[in-house]
């Protein structure tokens, strides 16, 4: 089954485990995908990540992270959406890099030198589509 949008995919996979609480999240693997996980795990919001090689194609399994006791357990992830899609691409420049939550979360931009995110974007200078903000 082919799929539209697979970082969209992902990170409904990410925002549902997060509200059953599970301590770990499968899905299919693509270099994208790893990527994105990366600068997940450089900002703080997921433990850990690993690619597991399966034929045809591997899995990646990211380790979610969460803070507080047992009882009182929440996620470090408090929200985490798709910004441009397969319907409306959404680009920017390097002055109209979004703020996200004031600088408190993360936009993720995919651009010319890679995955980065809006601080490091800004730092570069560079622009490029924005794919999803997590705060």
């Amino acid at each position: 089954m082919s799929m539209s949008d697979p970082i969209a995919d992902m990170l409904t996979r990410i925002r549902n485990a997060l509200q059953r609480q599970h301590p770990t999240v499968s899905m299919p693997t693509s270099k994208m995908k790893v990527a994105l996980a990366d600068v997940l795990k450089e900002e703080g919001y997921i433990e850990d990540f690993q690619v597991v090689d399966e034929q045809p194609q591997g899995i990646l399994q990211i380790k979610l992270k969460y803070i507080g006791g047992r009882r009182d357990k929440s996620s470090v992830i408090t929200g985490i959406e798709r910004v441009s899609k397969p319907g409306r691409r959404v680009y920017v420049t390097k002055q109209d890099v979004p703020w996200v939550l004031s600088g408190m979360g993360v936009a993720i931009l995919t651009t010319s030198k890679g995955i980065l995110t809006d601080q490091e974007a800004r730092k570069a200078g560079v622009g490029g589509e924005v794919l999803c903000n997590v705060w």
